[in-house]
């Protein structure tokens, strides 16, 4: 069943890659994205505002939308196939993360450090809807996607083949007190609730970040992007 999706980076970043595009639809000329349409044979079609939101749901499309075939997720074995670097790995798992302004900001940083795949629940979390494209500005194209049945399998699977698996929590350990020189699945848990007990029962280690001021909680996306940055910047120091 084709999506439509909104938003001149993913519509840019879409048409720039090789999932397929049907149609191309636009409220005002725009000559970089007509271009490359022409040059991957994809119909433009002009429309005024009105129909464009109408049809995205949304006014916040920016004046263009594809219409695509929808987004390819991946097996975690296929995501292990492409780790980048051996033993040195990693995979960022989302425990019920249900705002897609969240997911599609965890996916703009795991493309920036160059993490090897992002891993949630099929049920009870968001899916990479158009939302979730727009947000990423491009990344739900270059970032791996694994959605699995149950996230405590998962992670014990992971362990037997020598993943460590890092949860995070208000009381824990400072993250930067821990070397994260191996294979790390990093755990974020949801908005409200954190990780599950379950999920928090399996990890190897547990992380907190220290807060001074008078705010008790980072989102889960600002939370994942610091302890990405930590792992990034503790691999390849200046």
């Amino acid at each position: 069943m084709a999506q439509l999706l909104y938003g001149k980076n993913v519509v840019k970043q879409i048409l720039s890659d090789s999932r397929k595009v049907n149609k191309v639809y636009l409220t005002s000329s725009d000559a970089e994205i007509i271009a490359m349409c022409r040059k991957q044979n994809v119909t433009v079609q002009m429309c005024d505002r009105q129909m464009l939101t109408k049809m995205c749901k949304t006014d916040r499309h920016q004046g263009v939308a594809a219409e695509t075939d929808p987004y390819r997720t991946y097996s975690v074995n296929e995501l292990l196939k492409g780790v980048k670097t051996k033993d040195r790995g990693l995979l960022i798992m989302l425990d019920q993360l249900e705002d897609p302004h969240n997911l599609g900001a965890v996916l703009r940083t795991a493309d920036a450090v160059g993490a090897d795949g992002v891993i949630f629940k099929k049920d009870r979390a968001v899916g990479l809807t158009p939302t979730v494209a727009k947000v990423s500005a491009g990344a739900i194209d270059t970032v791996k996607c694994a959605e699995v049945t149950n996230l405590v399998t998962t992670l014990q699977d992971l362990q037997k083949q020598n993943w460590w698996a890092v949860g995070t929590d208000m009381d824990a350990q400072d993250y930067r007190s821990l070397a994260y020189d191996r294979n790390i699945v990093l755990i974020i848990g949801s908005e409200g609730k954190g990780i599950s007990r379950l999920l928090r029962q399996k990890c190897d280690y547990v992380v907190s970040i220290p807060m001074v001021g008078k705010i008790t909680s980072l989102n889960a996306s600002v939370s994942a992007g610091i302890l990405m940055y930590e792992i990034y910047s503790s691999r390849f120091p200046l």
